[in-house]
Protein backbone atom coordinates (compact mmCIF):
# COMPACT_ATOMS: atom_id res chain seq x y z
CA UNK A 1 0.00 0.00 0.00
CA UNK A 2 1.63 3.38 -1.34
CA UNK A 3 1.82 5.77 1.40
CA UNK A 4 0.45 9.44 0.87
CA UNK A 5 3.35 11.38 1.80
CA UNK A 6 3.06 15.14 3.43
CA UNK A 7 5.43 17.97 2.69
CA UNK A 8 7.87 18.18 5.86
CA UNK A 9 7.87 21.35 5.28
CA UNK A 10 4.30 21.79 6.75
CA UNK A 11 5.72 20.97 9.81
CA UNK A 12 6.92 23.22 12.52
CA UNK A 13 10.05 22.98 14.63
CA UNK A 14 8.21 21.56 17.12
CA UNK A 15 5.94 19.13 15.11
CA UNK A 16 9.83 17.87 13.74
CA UNK A 17 11.34 17.31 17.04
CA UNK A 18 8.11 15.18 18.24
CA UNK A 19 8.06 13.28 14.99
CA UNK A 20 11.84 12.46 15.84
CA UNK A 21 11.16 11.75 19.48
CA UNK A 22 8.15 9.21 19.15
CA UNK A 23 10.65 7.69 16.41
CA UNK A 24 12.93 6.58 18.76
CA UNK A 25 15.44 9.79 18.20
CA UNK A 26 16.64 13.12 19.99
CA UNK A 27 14.54 16.27 19.55
CA UNK A 28 17.38 18.13 18.29
CA UNK A 29 17.52 15.98 15.16
CA UNK A 30 14.19 18.33 14.26
CA UNK A 31 16.48 21.18 14.43
CA UNK A 32 18.89 20.32 12.21
CA UNK A 33 16.66 18.94 9.55
CA UNK A 34 14.29 22.01 9.97
CA UNK A 35 17.67 24.26 9.30
CA UNK A 36 18.35 22.06 6.01
CA UNK A 37 14.55 22.59 4.74
CA UNK A 38 14.51 26.80 5.59
CA UNK A 39 17.80 28.22 5.84
CA UNK A 40 19.78 26.08 4.13
CA UNK A 41 17.12 25.11 1.22
CA UNK A 42 17.55 21.81 0.29
CA UNK A 43 15.91 20.19 -2.06
CA UNK A 44 15.73 16.29 -1.08
CA UNK A 45 16.94 14.56 1.59
CA UNK A 46 19.79 13.78 0.42
CA UNK A 47 21.50 16.98 0.97
CA UNK A 48 21.24 17.01 4.31
CA UNK A 49 24.93 15.42 4.64
CA UNK A 50 25.13 15.72 8.94
CA UNK A 51 21.98 13.61 8.75
CA UNK A 52 22.80 9.51 9.52
CA UNK A 53 21.99 7.92 6.53
CA UNK A 54 19.32 5.45 8.07
CA UNK A 55 18.11 8.78 8.86
CA UNK A 56 17.60 10.34 5.91
CA UNK A 57 15.86 6.97 4.63
CA UNK A 58 13.59 7.53 7.57
CA UNK A 59 12.52 10.93 6.15
CA UNK A 60 11.97 9.56 2.60
CA UNK A 61 9.81 6.91 3.99
CA UNK A 62 7.20 9.04 5.70
CA UNK A 63 7.18 13.07 3.49
CA UNK A 64 8.26 14.59 0.25
CA UNK A 65 9.94 17.77 0.12
CA UNK A 66 7.72 19.72 -2.78
CA UNK A 67 10.13 21.94 -3.31
CA UNK A 68 9.59 24.29 -6.78
CA UNK A 69 11.74 23.88 -10.33
CA UNK A 70 12.84 26.87 -12.60
CA UNK A 71 11.33 25.59 -15.41
CA UNK A 72 12.20 28.30 -17.67
CA UNK A 73 14.74 31.41 -17.21
CA UNK A 74 14.48 34.44 -19.59
CA UNK A 75 17.26 37.35 -18.83
CA UNK A 76 16.41 40.61 -20.45
CA UNK A 77 18.87 43.22 -21.56
CA UNK A 78 18.39 45.26 -18.89
CA UNK A 79 19.04 42.76 -16.21
CA UNK A 80 15.28 41.58 -15.42
CA UNK A 81 15.04 37.65 -15.23
CA UNK A 82 11.87 35.94 -15.43
CA UNK A 83 11.29 32.58 -14.06
CA UNK A 84 8.71 30.29 -14.85
CA UNK A 85 8.56 28.36 -11.69
CA UNK A 86 6.72 24.49 -11.76
CA UNK A 87 5.37 23.43 -9.21
CA UNK A 88 5.26 19.41 -7.56
CA UNK A 89 1.63 18.98 -9.33
CA UNK A 90 2.46 20.52 -12.97
CA UNK A 91 0.79 24.00 -12.38
CA UNK A 92 2.96 26.84 -13.61
CA UNK A 93 3.79 30.37 -11.84
CA UNK A 94 6.18 33.33 -12.32
CA UNK A 95 8.43 35.39 -10.81
CA UNK A 96 10.69 37.86 -11.71
CA UNK A 97 14.15 39.23 -10.47
CA UNK A 98 14.51 43.17 -11.22
CA UNK A 99 17.65 45.09 -10.19
CA UNK A 100 18.42 48.55 -9.85
CA UNK A 101 21.84 50.77 -9.46
CA UNK A 102 21.12 49.99 -5.55
CA UNK A 103 18.94 46.86 -5.36
CA UNK A 104 17.90 43.93 -6.34
CA UNK A 105 13.61 43.26 -5.73
CA UNK A 106 11.67 39.58 -6.08
CA UNK A 107 8.43 39.67 -7.86
CA UNK A 108 6.83 36.86 -6.65
CA UNK A 109 3.31 35.15 -6.89
CA UNK A 110 1.12 34.13 -4.45
CA UNK A 111 -1.66 32.04 -6.28
CA UNK A 112 -1.87 30.00 -9.48
CA UNK A 113 -4.06 31.86 -11.54
CA UNK A 114 -6.06 34.50 -9.90
CA UNK A 115 -10.28 34.71 -9.32
CA UNK A 116 -10.81 38.70 -9.60
CA UNK A 117 -11.55 39.61 -12.85
CA UNK A 118 -9.14 43.09 -13.35
CA UNK A 119 -9.83 43.43 -17.15
CA UNK A 120 -6.28 44.78 -18.06
CA UNK A 121 -4.53 42.15 -16.41
CA UNK A 122 -3.61 38.56 -18.19
CA UNK A 123 -3.71 36.48 -15.06
CA UNK A 124 -7.33 37.55 -14.95
CA UNK A 125 -7.59 35.44 -17.80
CA UNK A 126 -6.12 32.54 -15.83
CA UNK A 127 -8.69 29.99 -13.62
CA UNK A 128 -8.00 30.04 -10.00
CA UNK A 129 -6.56 26.57 -9.84
CA UNK A 130 -5.58 26.81 -6.25
CA UNK A 131 -3.45 28.85 -3.90
CA UNK A 132 0.36 28.40 -3.20
CA UNK A 133 1.57 27.00 0.07
CA UNK A 134 3.78 28.95 2.04
CA UNK A 135 6.91 26.70 1.30
CA UNK A 136 5.80 27.72 -2.87
CA UNK A 137 6.46 31.23 -2.22
CA UNK A 138 9.57 30.94 0.03
CA UNK A 139 10.95 29.08 -2.87
CA UNK A 140 10.41 31.50 -5.28
CA UNK A 141 12.31 34.53 -3.23
CA UNK A 142 15.59 31.66 -2.84
CA UNK A 143 15.75 30.93 -6.60
CA UNK A 144 15.44 34.89 -7.06
CA UNK A 145 17.98 35.44 -4.33
CA UNK A 146 20.52 32.82 -5.75
CA UNK A 147 19.89 34.65 -9.16
CA UNK A 148 20.90 38.10 -7.83
CA UNK A 149 23.74 36.69 -6.14
CA UNK A 150 24.94 34.89 -9.81
CA UNK A 151 23.94 37.94 -11.72
CA UNK A 152 24.14 40.99 -9.92
CA UNK A 153 27.08 39.93 -7.70
CA UNK A 154 24.54 41.11 -4.32
CA UNK A 155 21.88 39.27 -2.32
CA UNK A 156 18.24 40.21 -2.86
CA UNK A 157 17.26 43.31 -0.86
CA UNK A 158 13.02 43.60 -1.27
CA UNK A 159 10.62 41.73 -2.15
CA UNK A 160 7.11 42.52 -3.81
CA UNK A 161 4.14 40.23 -3.64
CA UNK A 162 2.71 42.07 -7.18
CA UNK A 163 2.93 38.30 -9.07
CA UNK A 164 0.31 36.14 -10.30
CA UNK A 165 -2.84 36.26 -7.61
CA UNK A 166 -4.55 38.20 -5.05
CA UNK A 167 -2.44 37.72 -1.86
CA UNK A 168 -4.72 38.52 0.72
CA UNK A 169 -7.17 35.90 -0.81
CA UNK A 170 -4.10 33.71 0.31
CA UNK A 171 -4.21 35.03 3.49
CA UNK A 172 -2.53 32.61 6.08
CA UNK A 173 0.13 31.38 3.62
CA UNK A 174 1.34 34.62 2.57
CA UNK A 175 1.54 35.63 6.03
CA UNK A 176 3.30 32.46 7.31
CA UNK A 177 5.83 32.83 4.05
CA UNK A 178 6.67 35.87 5.06
CA UNK A 179 6.85 35.09 8.82
CA UNK A 180 10.03 32.32 7.19
CA UNK A 181 11.52 34.79 5.19
CA UNK A 182 11.72 37.35 7.84
CA UNK A 183 12.56 34.55 10.75
CA UNK A 184 16.46 34.33 11.52
CA UNK A 185 15.81 30.81 11.12
CA UNK A 186 14.68 31.39 7.25
CA UNK A 187 16.19 34.67 5.16
CA UNK A 188 16.21 36.28 7.91
CA UNK A 189 14.99 39.66 5.85
CA UNK A 190 13.70 42.80 7.42
CA UNK A 191 9.74 42.75 6.71
CA UNK A 192 10.35 46.68 5.49
CA UNK A 193 11.79 45.00 2.64
CA UNK A 194 8.79 43.59 1.91
CA UNK A 195 5.37 44.92 -0.06
CA UNK A 196 1.92 43.19 -0.03
CA UNK A 197 -0.23 44.29 -2.69
CA UNK A 198 -3.69 43.75 -2.79
CA UNK A 199 -6.67 45.24 -5.31
CA UNK A 200 -8.16 46.41 -2.22
CA UNK A 201 -10.19 44.14 0.22
CA UNK A 202 -11.35 46.68 2.75
CA UNK A 203 -12.14 43.42 5.60
CA UNK A 204 -8.76 41.61 4.66
CA UNK A 205 -6.65 45.03 4.76
CA UNK A 206 -8.19 45.64 8.21
CA UNK A 207 -7.36 42.33 9.44
CA UNK A 208 -3.60 43.14 8.51
CA UNK A 209 -3.62 46.27 10.59
CA UNK A 210 -5.05 44.18 13.41
CA UNK A 211 -2.32 41.26 12.86
CA UNK A 212 0.29 43.89 13.42
CA UNK A 213 1.93 43.16 10.66
CA UNK A 214 5.43 44.91 9.63
CA UNK A 215 5.48 44.71 6.18
CA UNK A 216 4.04 47.33 3.80
CA UNK A 217 1.01 47.72 1.78
CA UNK A 218 0.54 48.69 -1.83
CA UNK A 219 -3.13 49.33 -3.12
CA UNK A 220 -3.66 48.93 -7.23
CA UNK A 221 -5.95 51.47 -7.43
CA UNK A 222 -5.75 53.02 -10.83
CA UNK A 223 -8.88 54.96 -10.32
CA UNK A 224 -10.88 57.04 -7.53
CA UNK A 225 -13.79 57.47 -9.59
CA UNK A 226 -16.10 54.22 -8.57
CA UNK A 227 -17.73 53.71 -12.34
CA UNK A 228 -14.22 54.10 -13.48
CA UNK A 229 -12.77 51.82 -11.07
CA UNK A 230 -15.61 49.32 -11.38
CA UNK A 231 -15.10 49.23 -15.61
CA UNK A 232 -11.51 48.15 -14.77
CA UNK A 233 -11.52 45.99 -12.06
CA UNK A 234 -15.24 44.83 -12.09
CA UNK A 235 -15.06 43.09 -8.66
CA UNK A 236 -14.29 46.74 -6.79
CA UNK A 237 -18.23 46.93 -7.40
CA UNK A 238 -18.56 44.82 -3.95
CA UNK A 239 -15.80 47.07 -2.69
CA UNK A 240 -16.63 50.92 -2.95
CA UNK A 241 -13.83 53.71 -2.67
CA UNK A 242 -15.59 54.97 0.33
CA UNK A 243 -15.07 51.31 2.05
CA UNK A 244 -11.64 50.83 0.90
CA UNK A 245 -10.77 54.34 2.28
CA UNK A 246 -12.24 53.45 5.50
CA UNK A 247 -10.03 50.20 5.54
CA UNK A 248 -6.59 52.09 4.96
CA UNK A 249 -7.41 55.04 7.44
CA UNK A 250 -7.96 52.42 10.29
CA UNK A 251 -4.70 50.62 8.96
CA UNK A 252 -2.60 53.85 9.05
CA UNK A 253 -4.22 54.24 12.51
CA UNK A 254 -3.06 51.17 13.48
CA UNK A 255 0.28 50.81 11.72
CA UNK A 256 1.13 54.43 11.42
CA UNK A 257 2.53 53.08 7.86
CA UNK A 258 2.50 54.92 4.27
CA UNK A 259 0.25 53.44 1.71
CA UNK A 260 1.98 52.97 -1.64
CA UNK A 261 -0.84 53.52 -5.07
CA UNK A 262 -0.32 51.68 -7.92
CA UNK A 263 -2.27 53.46 -10.49
CA UNK A 264 -1.82 52.73 -14.76
CA UNK A 265 -3.07 55.68 -16.72
CA UNK A 266 -4.77 54.56 -19.87
CA UNK A 267 -5.26 56.42 -22.76
CA UNK A 268 -9.68 57.17 -23.37
CA UNK A 269 -9.99 55.63 -19.89
CA UNK A 270 -8.76 57.49 -16.71
CA UNK A 271 -6.07 60.45 -18.20
CA UNK A 272 -8.97 63.06 -18.23
CA UNK A 273 -8.58 66.18 -15.25
CA UNK A 274 -11.84 64.01 -13.83
CA UNK A 275 -9.61 61.30 -12.90
CA UNK A 276 -6.70 63.42 -11.80
CA UNK A 277 -9.00 65.67 -9.53
CA UNK A 278 -10.31 62.41 -7.72
CA UNK A 279 -6.72 60.97 -7.25
CA UNK A 280 -5.41 64.06 -5.54
CA UNK A 281 -8.34 64.02 -3.32
CA UNK A 282 -8.34 60.56 -2.40
CA UNK A 283 -4.26 60.84 -1.80
CA UNK A 284 -5.42 63.27 1.15
CA UNK A 285 -7.37 60.79 3.14
CA UNK A 286 -3.79 58.48 4.22
CA UNK A 287 -0.69 59.51 4.30
CA UNK A 288 0.69 57.92 0.89
CA UNK A 289 2.84 57.80 -2.41
CA UNK A 290 1.84 56.90 -5.71
CA UNK A 291 3.84 54.74 -8.33
CA UNK A 292 2.58 55.56 -11.70
CA UNK A 293 3.01 52.78 -13.58
CA UNK A 294 3.82 52.15 -17.11
CA UNK A 295 1.33 49.66 -18.75
CA UNK A 296 2.30 46.67 -20.84
CA UNK A 297 -0.31 45.47 -23.11
CA UNK A 298 -1.64 41.77 -23.39
CA UNK A 299 -3.39 42.90 -26.62
CA UNK A 300 -4.68 45.93 -28.92
CA UNK A 301 -7.77 45.67 -26.69
CA UNK A 302 -8.89 48.99 -24.74
CA UNK A 303 -6.39 49.12 -22.60
CA UNK A 304 -3.46 51.16 -24.21
CA UNK A 305 -0.94 53.30 -22.36
CA UNK A 306 -1.68 56.91 -22.22
CA UNK A 307 0.48 59.66 -23.31
CA UNK A 308 3.53 61.30 -21.81
CA UNK A 309 1.71 64.85 -21.44
CA UNK A 310 -1.12 62.54 -19.51
CA UNK A 311 1.26 60.94 -17.53
CA UNK A 312 2.80 64.64 -16.63
CA UNK A 313 -0.27 66.31 -15.75
CA UNK A 314 -0.66 63.77 -13.38
CA UNK A 315 2.72 64.17 -11.58
CA UNK A 316 2.58 68.18 -11.81
CA UNK A 317 -1.01 67.75 -10.06
CA UNK A 318 0.28 65.62 -7.50
CA UNK A 319 3.15 67.20 -6.16
CA UNK A 320 1.88 70.66 -6.57
CA UNK A 321 -0.31 69.08 -3.22
CA UNK A 322 2.78 67.04 -1.88
CA UNK A 323 2.35 63.96 -2.77
CA UNK A 324 5.03 61.53 -3.56
CA UNK A 325 5.22 60.78 -7.05
CA UNK A 326 7.41 58.33 -9.00
CA UNK A 327 7.00 56.36 -12.79
CA UNK A 328 7.57 52.69 -12.76
CA UNK A 329 9.02 52.17 -16.34
CA UNK A 330 8.33 48.53 -17.76
CA UNK A 331 11.22 46.31 -17.91
CA UNK A 332 12.47 43.44 -19.65
CA UNK A 333 10.45 44.34 -22.91
CA UNK A 334 12.94 42.40 -25.01
CA UNK A 335 11.74 39.06 -23.51
CA UNK A 336 8.65 37.65 -23.13
CA UNK A 337 5.93 39.23 -20.94
CA UNK A 338 5.06 38.08 -17.48
CA UNK A 339 2.07 37.64 -16.22
CA UNK A 340 -0.43 40.43 -15.20
CA UNK A 341 1.55 43.78 -14.74
CA UNK A 342 4.35 41.60 -13.34
CA UNK A 343 6.82 43.33 -15.84
CA UNK A 344 6.21 46.71 -14.37
CA UNK A 345 7.09 46.74 -10.62
CA UNK A 346 10.61 47.74 -9.38
CA UNK A 347 9.04 47.61 -5.67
Amino acid sequence: MQIDKKDIRALSKDQLRDFFVSNGDKAFRGNQVYEWLWSKGAHSFEDMTNVAKSTRAMLETHFVINHIKVDTMQRSEDGTVKNAVRLHDGLVVESVLIPTQTRTTACVSSQVGCSLDCNFCATARLKRMRNLEPAEIYDQVIAIDRESRLYHNHPLSNIVFMGMGEPLMNYNNVLKAIEMITSPEGLGMSPKRILVSTSGIPKMIKKLADDEVKFKLAVSLHSAIDEIRSRIMPFSENFPLAELRESLEYWYRKTKCKVSYEYVVWKGINDDKASIDALVKFCKYVPCKVNLIEYNPIDDGEFQQASEESINAYIKALENTGIVVKVRRSRGKDIDAACGQLANKEA
